[in-house]
């Protein structure tokens, strides 16, 4: 099964064609550039340089959320276009369940966080041994207070690795607490290769869906839908 990952949740961008769970390809990117600019060009150039034509892609990944409202709506709107030409199958993948599959080879407990603004993460924690990954909760939209209390609460003697583009701003607030670690800067962002190994997954157990009904996965509303509201109901 040959698969077309993208992530753009973030302020980077990569894409990566697997065949299973062999990368034949990737490209990331982390410059000062928005994302309709990236992405496509990242993309054409892989497949270019890859010799992969676009219809030997059996279906396509993306880390739909959380992540960047605007983020997550171009790589979503940039599969909807790739696939809809032959309906292709999407695969809708959590961006913080990507981050997790950088450590599959760890035994850890991992615990994946972005960064969303006033005083929030988007955070969710994965148990990792002997090569699978097992999700303790759903992702949520939290205080960096609050899930740090959770963190420092924890029993287990395993590393916690801090991960994802929220993980230096968190770790100051777990660092006092002995097992756990920073990841590696290499390792600490999502990337589309996440994106593929969790996409592939998902694929096997036929956890797929049309171009069509792939939606971004939002956690709370965008922020002039917030202060809208806040707004409304000060009226």
């Amino acid at each position: 099964m040959k698969l077309l990952s993208v992530d753009c949740s973030a302020k980077s961008a990569s894409c990566a064609i697997t065949q299973d769970e062999k990368i034949i390809a990737s490209s990331f990117v982390n410059v000062n550039l928005t994302h309709s600019q990236t992405l496509m060009p990242m993309i054409s150039d892989l497949l270019n340089n890859s010799k992969t034509n676009i219809d030997e892609i059996d279906a396509f990944a993306i880390s739909a959320g959380p992540g960047s409202f605007t983020g997550v709506r171009i790589g979503i709107s940039a599969i909807k276009g790739m696939a809809l030409a032959k309906n292709t199958p999407c695969i809708s993948v959590s961006t913080l369940y990507a981050i997790a599959q950088n450590f599959k080879d760890r035994d850890a407990l991992v615990c994946a966080v972005m960064d969303a603004r006033c005083s929030q993460v988007y955070g969710a924690l994965f148990r990792v041994k002997r090569g699978k990954i097992k999700r303790l909760f759903e992702d949520k939209a939290v205080k960096i207070e609050d899930f740090a209390k959770e963190i420092i609460k924890s029993r287990v003697t395993c590393p916690i690795i801090i991960a994802g583009d929220g993980a230096k701003l968190f770790y100051s607030a777990v660092e006092h607490k002995k097992n756990t670690v920073l990841a590696d800067e290499a390792l600490r962002y999502q990337n589309a290769i996440g994106v593929a190994f969790a996409g592939t997954e998902s694929f096997i157990k036929g956890e797929v869906t049309s171009p069509e009904k792939l939606l971004p996965i939002y956690l709370r509303l965008p922020q002039a839908e917030r202060e809208l509201k806040a707004k409304q109901n000060k009226e």
